[in-house]
């Protein structure tokens, strides 16, 4: 086990734990977009910042990547953090100037505004966090898009900004962005991802009669699973 303090509190964590981890089984907030569980964390928002001290010596780091130490203190809203997160909030405003997620949580940080001049504010929803691209990768398996370009003009999409030909239309990148990002929609009989460019048949269910999931990604599991054939054609609420 390791021993570190966070906020003046001294906590015990299991070694490979990182600093945000650790706070949030201990129910300290530290904020962050990017950030989730199931998917390797990546540091792309640096919200969650913390400054640490060990040794006399202190510095602010990103707490989805940084590793538990003993003798580590950790403080979470220390005036160093909160400037750097308001500013950090004031980039994302300029990027992200009407999103309500962005918007909300800068008015909780008493962000009210941006220094970037009017005429340079961008009215987007990606803050390219690279959620979709993650858990298209790490969770799904088919790494149908990724982030593509560099610098202010880096963005999740699929190769040659064509249809994304391997994805199966699951929706985990619509599920897992923390902005709305990713427009999909169900209507009918069809699914459409619009941000990558396809559309998917719906299964529709033998008993209940509705359409469920994508037609192409059931066929992924079943062959990935090897199940047998007709598996999916009820769906789970009449199975």
């Amino acid at each position: 086990m390791v021993s570190l303090t966070i906020d003046g509190r001294a906590f015990q964590a299991k070694k490979g734990q990182t600093i945000l981890q650790v706070a949030r089984e201990n129910g300290i907030e530290i904020p962050t977009l990017c950030y989730h569980e199931a998917v390797e964390p990546y540091g792309a928002c640096r919200l969650c910042i913390v400054e640490i001290s060990k040794g006399g010596r202190s510095r602010v780091v990103a707490s989805c990547l940084y590793p538990v130490e003993d003798g580590l203190e950790v403080k979470t809203a220390s005036p160093l953090v909160l400037s750097n997160r308001r500013m950090l909030l004031e980039l994302l405003l300029a990027k992200c100037s009407k999103n309500p997620v962005v918007r909300g949580l800068a008015a909780e940080m008493g962000v009210d505004g941006t220094f970037v001049r009017d005429e340079y504010l961008e009215d987007h929803d990606c803050i390219v966090c690279g959620l979709c691209v993650r858990v298209c990768e790490q969770i799904v398996g088919v790494s149908a898009i990724s982030l593509v370009s560099r610098g202010v003009n880096k963005h999740p999409a699929p190769p040659f900004h064509e249809p994304a030909v391997d994805c199966i239309g699951c929706g985990s990148c619509y599920y897992i962005c923390p902005t709305g990002a990713i427009k999909l929609e169900d209507r009918g009989d069809t699914r459409i991802i619009h941000n990558w460019k396809v559309e998917f048949k719906l299964k529709k269910c033998k008993v209940c009669g509705n359409y469920w999931a994508p037609e192409k990604q059931l066929e992924y599991i079943a062959q990935k699973w090897n199940l047998p054939e007709g598996f999916f054609d009820v769906c789970p609420t009449c199975r």
